[in-house]
């Protein structure tokens, strides 16, 4: 019961920091969303199919991966260069002390002081940050759509078996 108790505390920390980290790049927000339902699957509570459970670790991988690819393929749809795309990098980490206007505006002009840096006229620079900035928001959402999913999944689950 204690242990039950202990790892059911840790699954709601556990979701509470996947959600933050679904906006913080440093923090990777599914996966540590997905450890929250394997902690409640190794309580009395959890009774998740094994199926559900390797369906939600792909999607926590896919999601990952994506997660790393949207922004680069969205500055570079934009026409960005390299450059653009490290901008962007290095403005969402710099971003990260100006919470919450500098997580969103940081990539969109780090990407145009990369493009600016290189060279490249005002105008391809702000096409570049603003496909810089999808592409954050992009993956921010997506993975914040599934970190949602896995705390209702993990709520509804410990709800219903209370009941």
């Amino acid at each position: 019961m204690i242990l039950d108790i202990l790892l059911l505390v840790a699954g709601g920390c556990f979701l509470l920091l996947g959600l933050i980290g679904c906006i913080l790049p440093a923090i990777p927000g599914p996966p540590i969303s997905y450890v929250a339902l394997l902690l409640l699957q190794a309580t009395r509570f959890g009774d998740f199919s094994l199926r559900f459970l390797l369906t939600g670790a792909f999607v926590t991988l896919a999601i990952t991966v994506f997660d790393y690819i949207v922004p680069v393929w969205s500055t570079k749809k934009w026409g960005g260069s390299r450059a653009g795309t490290a901008g962007a990098m290095i403005g969402l980490i710099a971003g990260l002390f100006f919470p919450p206007a500098g997580i969103i505006i940081g990539p969109f002009l780090g990407a145009v002081v990369g493009e600016l840096t290189t060279g490249r006229d005002s105008n391809a620079a702000l096409k570049s940050g603003f496909g810089a900035f999808v592409g954050f928001l992009i993956g921010t959402g997506c993975k914040l759509a599934v970190s949602l999913v896995f705390t209702w999944y993990f709520i509804k689950e410990l709800i219903f078996k209370i009941n």
